[in-house]
């Protein structure tokens, strides 16, 4: 028997729990692993069955679920939440991200679709559907990128403009060895390979460090 990934499904409706149980045995790919009708209900078959995947309903509102994410946190981080609901308020995705969700899946679209978002979701990837807006899309994609300090913004500007190491050092009044560590820390942050990488990257990677600007909540 083939070791599948485990999917658990936090949802009320009897058929679209056996539609999906259906879904997921012909692609071969997931195994839904337990499902339950409620919040309340799901805590408990997620530690019993320790999913790789929650799909999970939104219906409750965004209080509830808000709260039920903090619990997944705590009951089983290795747990990526997939919100697989109607349409919600912008403000209310964004704060279901920023509290751990990693996906979203609206229930009209194409099953193809929720099979991505499994699939990306399971490899630690955050998904979105192609109709999300730009402003959310933006927002989730920088939320992930990896936050450069005051200094090494400094020291991409620097290298971007052609400076050495000791160039660096003398206009920022520190030590070439603290450029040196400064480097090898944009480096594991950015991915680039080498300083002429960097340096081609530099302005792209200084404009998506930018604090980001959050979406507007309704009260």
């Amino acid at each position: 028997m083939l070791n599948l990934p485990k999917i658990f499904v936090c949802e009320s409706e009897p058929v679209a729990v056996a539609g999906l149980r259906w879904f997921l045995g012909e692609t071969n790919e997931f195994e839904l692993a337990g499902h339950a009708s409620s919040i309340g209900a799901a805590i408990a078959g997620i530690e019993e069955t320790r999913p790789s995947v929650l799909l999970m309903d939104h219906s409750s509102g965004v209080r509830s679920t808000l709260h039920f994410l903090s619990e997944l946190a705590f009951v089983s981080n290795a747990t990526a939440c997939v919100l697989w609901t109607r349409d919600v308020p912008e403000a209310e995705l964004v704060r279901a991200f920023r509290a751990g969700a990693k996906g979203f899946v609206k229930k009209s679209s194409p099953l193809t679709v929720l099979l991505e978002a499994l699939r990306r979701v399971h490899l630690g990837e955050t998904f979105l559907e192609e109709s999300a807006s730009p402003t959310l899309r933006q927002w989730t994609v920088r939320r992930h990128l990896p936050r450069l300090t005051p200094r090494e913004r400094e020291i991409i500007d620097l290298v971007s403009q052609g400076m050495k190491n000791r160039e660096i050092a003398e206009r920022l009044a520190i030590t070439p060895g603290t450029v040196k560590v400064h480097l090898m820390h944009v480096f594991e942050k950015t991915g680039a390979r080498d300083r002429y990488e960097l340096a081609v990257r530099g302005a792209r990677l200084l404009m998506e460090s930018e604090p980001v600007a959050e979406v507007r909540q309704s009260a």
